[in-house]
């Protein structure tokens, strides 16, 4: 990292400290206002669905964009507790930059993709994907995130009109909304099976349909002495 003189500039009668660091062709800038440090970041994050894959080419991707902290994790992209993605959304402040190596590592569906966007939007962050030459600092990337935002208000809209209508097709019929309730002689052999000792809550679950919970309510305590 090549770090120039500190400069002094007036700004509208405001002392202004600036300290200007160039590293990989990609320059950020430190100010200092009454003691005060604001600093834009460039945040990497990259991902691989299992222990035995490797983050090598990802990791190196985003270094040499300029990624000056990175967060990376093994595990699948379906799982929605990803603790370094968390981390990194828990940091990221307006004017940051989020780099991936491409869209994939980042959302676990086009859904969650969507809704990752809107939060960047709201919180003035800019993405980067380098695999699909994707940056919403520029009108291209403005327009993509108008785009997904638009897409997921429309889904969220259709699923609720999906919802009413069947609410309303249901109690035309006399039925209500809500979880049908399982019944009661299945549930009788699910605890007749859990007493043989025999079988797990799991195998349990598979034969009969009744959920863990509903078979533990419904299970007598063994009176002890």
């Amino acid at each position: 990292m090549i770090k120039y003189p500190l400069k002094q500039i007036d700004l509208r009668g405001i002392f202004v400290s600036k300290l200007i660091a160039e590293s990989n062709s990609h320059i950020s800038t430190v100010f200092e206002i009454q003691g005060v440090h604001m600093k834009n970041y460039i945040f990497g994050y990259a991902r691989v669905s299992t222990e035995s894959q490797n983050l090598d080419r990802q990791l190196d991707a985003l270094k040499k964009y300029g990624a000056e902290q990175i967060y990376n994790e093994k595990m699948t992209g379906t799982k929605r507790d990803r603790p370094e993605l968390m981390k990194m959304l828990d940091r990221m402040t307006e004017g940051d930059i989020i780099v991936i190596e491409s869209l994939s590592r980042l959302g676990r569906s086009t859904k969650d993709l969507i809704e990752l966007t809107e939060l960047f939007q709201s919180r003035g962050v800019n993405l980067v994907s380098l695999k699909e030459a994707i940056d919403t600092n520029t009108s291209t990337g403005k327009l993509l995130f108008t785009l997904m935002s638009a897409i997921a208000q429309f889904e969220r809209d259709t699923i609720a009109d999906r919802t009413r209508e069947g609410l309303k097709a249901a109690r035309a019929r006399g039925r209500t909304g809500g979880r049908p309730k399982t019944n009661a002689d299945v549930i009788k052999k699910a605890v007749k099976l859990y007493g043989t000792r025999q079988y797990s809550i799991k195998e349990i679950e598979e034969m009969t349909g009744v959920k863990k919970d509903t078979l533990y309510r419904n299970i007598k305590p063994t009176p002890t002495n």
